[in-house]
């Protein structure tokens, strides 16, 4: 973790929201706070699943873009390492020591692909998505370069909509080009469906898997019979990782939101028609927000508003109580409803947000709290890293 003699030295609101030690009462809002003991159980539980069901797990470090977490997420998860959507991020986390970078995405640009290849420069393993066959030559151009080597999975969209090929001979056809590339290496599928990850009903997304699962199993097996076998079959989400690892064709996870849980995945339910923020996964993010405001009697204004979260995904919810609620807000301000007047000026309250992937984005700071102190300040590592 980071060495926090040189954040004890800060003046807390000059530079960073809270100190390491001081109370969670005291702590500068708005901020993003964690729940150290929830986040340790999370990161634990995915771990031991991901273990006994005989997969690798790949933490999704868009999630949180934070070197320190993602170690968190090796330590006790055994993680084998991370996700990223950026070349940026990745940078970030191979400077951080991270050592094996999945970019689950593609990489076009040659300048991008210039800095890819650099990567293992850090003693990092380097692996990228292809679905474009064009894409191989540039690749294998800047791995010889730099005299490195860029692992590939070629990405099949299996219904996400988005990058990936559709097909299993357009598979077969970019695999047998990786691998016939100098410098490069032909690792394996990404097949991710994102567009299932927050359909509420359980059954509504073990449907859209068994479709996906389908799909995947046809490529693999022709890539076998071109002696082409699949090191890596990688994917699966929070809303769907027990599917994959089920399949019999998957062998890596790459899970992100679980390590936090949002209001939009908390909503989502479990075989048993649950929510899984209420039994699967726990809240451990937060949003730590003050009432600035109550001039009007059945309303509280707090200073967490636009500008401290995304509602791409919906309005947070006050974590804990049902006596009042989130319900508007604007660039500096959110309208809270208080009917019955329990807040006064100073409260402070924990929202869960919406959507946490791109709210993280949007601070600087984790402050880490354990039994109402301060335990841990650390940087969203990667935070702006969108190139």
């Amino acid at each position: 973790m980071n060495d926090m003699s040189k954040i004890d030295t800060l003046e807390v609101g000059f530079d960073v929201p809270a100190k390491v030690g001081m109370n969670e009462a005291d702590i500068q809002t708005p901020c993003l706070i964690l729940d150290l003991d929830a986040l340790e159980r999370n990161i634990r539980k995915m771990g031991d699943y991901a273990r006994a069901h005989g997969m690798r797990h790949r933490a999704h470090g868009k999630m949180h873009k934070s070197v320190d977490v993602m170690k968190l997420q090796e330590s006790l998860g055994g993680a084998v390492g991370v996700c990223c959507q950026k070349v940026s991020e990745a940078e970030v986390f191979a400077r951080g020591g991270i050592r094996d970078i999945l970019v689950s995405n593609q990489v076009r640009d040659p300048a991008k692909i210039d800095r890819l290849a650099r990567l293992p420069n850090y003693g990092c393993r380097v692996i990228v998505c292809v679905d474009d066959v064009a894409n191989v030559a540039d690749l294998s151009a800047a791995a010889r370069k730099h005299g490195a080597t860029i692992e590939c999975l070629v990405e099949i969209d299996c219904g996400a909509g988005r990058c990936g090929v559709t097909t299993t001979p357009a598979v077969v056809e970019i695999a047998k080009a990786i691998a016939a590339a100098p410098n490069l290496k032909f690792t394996g599928i990404q097949a991710y469906q994102g567009a299932m990850q927050h359909l509420d009903s359980f059954e509504a997304r073990k449907a859209k898997l068994d479709a996906a699962i389908a799909q995947v199993k046809d490529a693999v097996e022709a890539l076998k019979a071109e002696g082409l076998d699949p090191e890596l079959v990688s994917g699966g989400g929070t809303g769907s990782y027990y599917f994959e690892s089920n399949s019999g064709v998957y062998n890596e996870l790459q899970c992100g939101s679980y390590a936090f849980m949002d209001a939009d995945y908390g909503r989502i339910h479990d075989k048993d028609g649950q929510r899984i923020d209420q039994g699967e996964w726990e809240n451990a993010l937060f949003i730590l927000t003050s009432v600035m405001s109550h001039a009007k009697p059945d309303k509280a204004i707090c200073d967490a508003g636009l500008k401290a979260q995304s509602v791409d995904s919906g309005l947070p919810f006050v974590y804990g109580r049902d006596d009042v609620r989130y319900v508007k807000c604007s660039d500096e301000h959110g309208v809270i409803e208080d009917p019955n007047g329990a807040l006064k000026v100073n409260d402070k309250l924990r929202l869960v947000p919406g959507h946490c992937d791109p709210t993280c984005n949007v601070h600087d700071w984790y402050v880490g709290v354990r039994n109402g102190k301060v335990e841990a300040l650390w940087p969203v590592s990667a935070r702006g890293k969108a190139y």
